[in-house]
């Protein structure tokens, strides 16, 4: 199985690590042997200079897309364009896909999903969600028989990080987000994670695999009350070092919470900082650690937790889904029915509130 990467990021190289050092142990008793047959970079200087072998570096990640000598991408590159037109090419010339690429499944996931299955092409995605946690494997399969209602968690780590050093060693947010983007956790541009896009994006996935329905992202709420005249702001970004003091004294936590949860009229669903009980383990999942709770009949609440990022942990996922590939495991939801376009999420009701002294109305979740 010729495997093409495009991509050597951090999850990138970990993959293409992997595949190079360790392919016997990646082949599935039932799979054929995998083969690294190709890596896309933007500079191929200097990822010789980092050890890739020259002879599989190509800067035109849609001739792999396109070679007859490539049987899987991989697409970890992230963003919106091209990723999105070189998955849609490969899903159309029957070349199996591997993405980690929240962003566009979110956004484009109804028609990719489409694209899979006119094709008879599998199209996975367990690593967008949760990094190298399990989690929507088993939503689509190991929980197929139940009916699932409602979905909660905290799945980036980046904003879970910010908040945890807020609330344990008393620094303002702005303090605390420098750190963080000095130990890696934050971009540069850290406006996908702390505003909460990346969570919405990821909750779009798992609402997917839980109710069959893709929503659109841009109509997940995302900024939570706040009393005067002044909106509040999205995702942490609005959230003070006296709120989380003020919750600490009534034994709560501040957390981005993405929440959904069937109704009769389609699907609720939100991102927002909320305030959870730490007698809850939600409350007590601290760092960059990512917690998801999925609540179902008959199952009950099952719940799925550990490292929802890095490239080690992502590349957990993305090895475990190019095995399935080579098992001929289908795409990652599995024998799920396909799933009506993008609809718009509505918008949770008012419910019990811990009011900050910024003014911000938290979500109560006890």
């Amino acid at each position: 199985m010729r495997v093409a990467v495009l991509g050597a990021g951090s999850v990138g190289r970990e993959v293409i690590r992997a595949l190079m050092e360790r392919p016997d142990t990646l082949r599935a008793a039932d799979g054929p042997a995998m083969v690294l047959a190709g890596i896309a970079v933007r500079d191929i200087a200097r990822a010789v200079a980092a050890g890739m072998p020259e002879a599989l570096l190509t800067d035109a990640p849609a001739h792999l897309v396109a070679s007859p000598d490539t049987d899987v991408i991989v697409e970890l590159m992230g963003g919106d364009e091209p990723a999105r037109t070189l998955i849609a090419v490969a899903l159309a010339a029957g070349k199996p896909v591997v993405t980690a690429n929240k962003h566009v499944i979110a956004h484009h996931g109804a028609e990719l999903e489409a694209a899979a299955r006119r094709n008879g092409t599998p199209f996975r995605f367990e690593a967008a969600v949760g990094g190298g946690i399990p989690v929507l494997g088993p939503i689509a399969a190991d929980l197929a028989a139940n009916e699932l209602h409602a979905i909660r968690g905290i799945v980036n780590g980046t904003t879970n990080f910010i908040l945890t050093a807020m609330r344990f060693d008393g620094r303002p947010y702005a303090d605390v987000l420098a750190d963080a983007k000095v130990a890696g956790y934050a971009e540069a541009d850290p406006s996908g994670d702390v505003e909460g896009h990346d969570a919405a994006n990821k909750l779009v996935i798992l609402v997917r695999l839980a109710f069959g329905q893709w929503l659109d992202p841009a109509s997940i709420q995302r900024a939570p009350s706040r009393s005067g005249a002044d909106p509040g702001l999205p995702g942490i970004t609005g959230v003070s070092l006296p709120d989380i003091e003020a919750a600490a004294d009534q034994n709560l936590a501040i957390k981005l919470v993405a929440a959904a949860h069937r109704t009769p009229d389609g699907i609720v669903a939100s991102v927002l900082p909320s305030a959870v009980s730490l007698d809850l383990p939600l409350g007590r999942t601290d760092g960059v650690l990512n917690r998801i709770e999925v609540d179902g009949t008959p199952i009950g609440s099952v719940a799925f937790s550990g490292h929802g990022a890095g490239g080690a942990a992502t590349s957990s996922a993305v090895l475990a889904d190019l095995m399935a590939v080579g098992r001929q495991g289908g795409s990652t939801w599995a024998g799920r029915s396909a799933a009506a376009s993008h609809k718009a999420a509505i918008a949770p009701s008012p419910v019990e509130a811990f009011i900050g002294p910024s003014g911000t109305a938290y979500p109560v979740i006890r």
